[in-house]
């Protein structure tokens, strides 16, 4: 930025020069802030209003077809109200058909089944070695401790008691 008076003489000038422009460009488009007078207000109404065409002579646009005489305009809410009608039929057909599909059984009948004469087989009960529940809670733990994310000795003593668990149910468990 230079100081001499040069150049502060040329700035003054670009200034008022700008402030010219604005002074003429208010006087054309009128005041937001000052009231106009009566005659200057109806001009500026007549020169900002858009000339419109009458609604009957208005031009189609040229992507609009005019509409077929077979094919009758209905007003946009009469095709929402249709659209409506068909969704609640669908709906209620669909629910409908859903609920024939889900039909209870029948309820259990009070007559006695066939006794058979044959000798029942004895039903193998599964057991579950007590090592092999020790060696689940051991696991149980290691998650824990892995969740909480312990990596301290009480991880490293508990990885070892589950392995050893681990080992004892597979021996116990095979035949």
């Amino acid at each position: 930025m230079a100081t001499d008076a040069g150049d502060h003489e040329q700035q003054r000038r670009e200034l008022e020069e700008i402030r010219r422009q604005f002074a003429e460009v208010g006087k054309r488009t009128g005041s937001a802030f000052e009231p106009a007078s009566p005659d200057e207000n109806r001009e500026r109404s007549l020169a900002l209003v858009a000339p419109t065409a009458p609604p009957d002579t208005r031009p189609a646009p040229p992507d609009e077809q005019p509409p077929s005489p077979d094919w009758p305009t209905r007003p946009r809410w009469q095709w929402l109200a249709a659209v409506a009608l068909i969704f609640v039929f669908g709906i209620g057909l669909g629910y409908a058909l859903r609920a024939g599909t889900n039909e209870s059984p029948p309820p259990p009948s009070t007559a006695r089944p066939p006794v058979s004469t044959q000798p029942q087989q004895p039903q193998a009960v599964p057991s579950v070695p007590e090592v092999c529940l020790e060696t689940a809670r051991r696991g149980d733990q290691m998650v824990h401790l892995f969740t909480i994310n312990d990596r301290s000795r009480r991880l490293a003593l508990a990885l070892k008691a589950y392995t050893l668990a681990s080992q004892a149910c597979r021996k116990e468990a095979s035949p």
